[in-house]
């Protein structure tokens, strides 16, 4: 989550764009990226001269190599030391802005050059836009001060400067806070055997944790060529509609050693999207309310659900987009769980009779402030065509470890150990009443209240009996009362005599 210290510094990165002249914030965001990105590069090749140091082997597979980089087609020869962040940024204010626009930037934007990568793709039409020199240093001088180290700061970095946008929301674009992502992955446990995607990307986030998680649970297996081959290439995919998400979402997998991820430009809900049995597990935050092509919608998601509402259809196109067996956590808008429409029943029909919903895990308004008030949930279920629900595990989450108002400072409450705890093990779960945060409900219950699945509807609270005193006790007292004020006074009006 984003500290105090770290947004004053995007502040006054975001202010030096500003009063620089560059006042779009989406623009401000990618040459934010940009500039990271290329920090970033460098920042890794360091820690891997240094282990090479260690270990006593030359370092392998460097991207700036000894000697020249040589571009004809740019005219550009220079030593790969001077695309060298922690070199540049010694420079000169004017030498430092010609290098990095002149000679950086054409050289990020040919990484994987000649490979049809979504890196190379969306790359290709990047732009260099920071203004001035003196702009430049400022910049680079306030990104310098980031502890990069953390492996939060991007995703920090970006939930901050996204939620910045104005537009923010106006389609539905509500961006996922990175312990809530993190603890969806650690509920989903990814394997090498799984095939991730997320229909509605964004930054990249899931895809982004899932890459990270495993790699950190599986480092030795992805020592084997067919594991790394898969987990480069074809393991994680991606689609979005805008051109700015693709870009940061291509960069950032590749920071993460992804370097040939299938992120694409794509309206998931369209008839041009036909991909279907395909995933073993999705995870997403999908748009809620936002602006639809009706006409475009494919028409296998509208014989699911037929509706213009984007939560349902997302939903849809989920179950579509799994193989049997496939597992999904995506968040939800409250009104998906008891909205009264036939749309909204037949998704929720469609989750309980026809695949497995596992869990209902129902999270606080606040949980997306400061740029969004909106109820959610978590739906898990798995893709099987034949049911299979049984009974679903239902989690009231009251708290994720920052406070609910718009400052989302840390506090100790904190729900996020206890939900992952207790969904990997629901078996210790059957004993639970409805006075606890977490319980299971039997399909038959759901089904009798035709399907709704708000926590509301089957959560119990304990009723204390109070006992009152009589009216005539109370009206005694209250005589008494009276009396005593009434001295009060007399004993007020005879001091003020005195003082007469």
């Amino acid at each position: 989550m984003i500290t105090g210290d770290l947004k004053n510094k995007i502040d006054n990165i975001w202010e030096t764009f500003w009063t620089g002249g560059l006042a779009n914030p989406l623009s401000v965001i990618e040459q934010v990226t940009y500039l990271l990105f290329i920090k970033l590069l460098d920042d890794n090749q360091i820690k891997k001269e240094r282990n090479a140091q260690v270990l006593g082997v030359e370092p392998k597979n460097l991207l700036f190599k000894s000697g020249n980089y040589v571009d004809e087609k740019e005219n550009i020869n220079v030593p790969y030391i001077n695309l060298r962040w922690s070199h540049f940024k010694n420079f000169e204010p004017q030498e430092l802005f010609n290098t990095v626009k002149d000679k950086v930037f054409p050289f990020i934007k040919q990484i994987n050059n000649g490979k049809d990568t979504a890196f190379s793709r969306y790359m290709k039409d990047a732009v260099f836009m920071v203004p001035t020199p003196r702009v430049l240093v400022k910049v680079i001088d306030g990104l310098d001060a980031l502890d990069l180290n953390n492996k939060d700061i991007m995703g920090d970095v970006y939930e901050y400067l996204l939620a910045k946008i104005a537009s923010s929301g106006k389609n539905g674009q509500f961006r996922t806070p990175r312990h809530i992502i993190r603890m969806m992955v650690e509920m989903m446990r990814p394997t090498l055997n799984d095939v991730i995607a997320d229909p509605a990307m964004g930054s990249a986030g899931f895809i982004v944790e899932s890459a990270r998680y495993i790699h950190e649970h599986y480092a030795k297996e992805l020592l084997k060529a067919e594991n790394q081959e898969k987990y480069t290439t074809t393991m994680f995919s991606g689609y979005d509609t805008d051109q700015t998400m693709l870009r940061i979402g291509a960069m950032n997998m590749m920071l993460h050693g992804v370097d040939q991820p299938d992120i694409k430009y794509q309206d998931s809900l369209s008839e041009e999207n036909t991909t279907s049995n395909k995933f073993s597990l999705i995870l997403a935050n999908p748009p809620f309310k936002g602006s639809l092509d009706y006409e475009a919608v494919s028409k296998d998601l509208l014989a699911i659900t037929k509706t213009k509402k984007t939560e349902l259809l997302f939903l849809a196109l989920m179950i579509r987009m799994l193989k049997v067996g496939g597992r999904a956590a995506s968040i939800v808008p409250d009104g998906v769980l008891f909205g009264s429409s036939t749309a909204h029943k037949a998704i929720r029909k469609e989750l309980v009779d026809n695949q497995k919903l596992v869990a209902v895990i129902s999270m606080p308004s606040g949980v997306f402030k400061p740029y969004a008030g909106v109820s959610t949930a978590i739906l898990v279920f798995t893709k099987t065509n034949t049911g299979g629900t049984d009974k679903v595990w239902f989690y009231n989450m009251e708290a994720d470890g920052y406070s609910l108002d718009d400052k989302r400072t840390p506090i100790e409450d904190n729900d996020i150990e206890d939900i992952i705890t207790r969904f990997h093990n629901l078996e210790n779960e059957q004993n639970r009443t409805r006075f606890e945060k977490s319980f299971f409900v039997s399909k038959e219950e759901i089904v009798k209240n035709d399907y709704d699945l708000s926590i509301n509807k089957y959560i119990e609270s304990k009723v204390e009996k109070i006992e009152y005193d009589s009216p005539s006790v109370i009206m005694s007292r209250i005589d008494e009362l009276d009396s005593e004020i009434q001295e009060l006074k007399e004993e007020l009006k005879s001091l003020l005599n005195l003082d007469l």
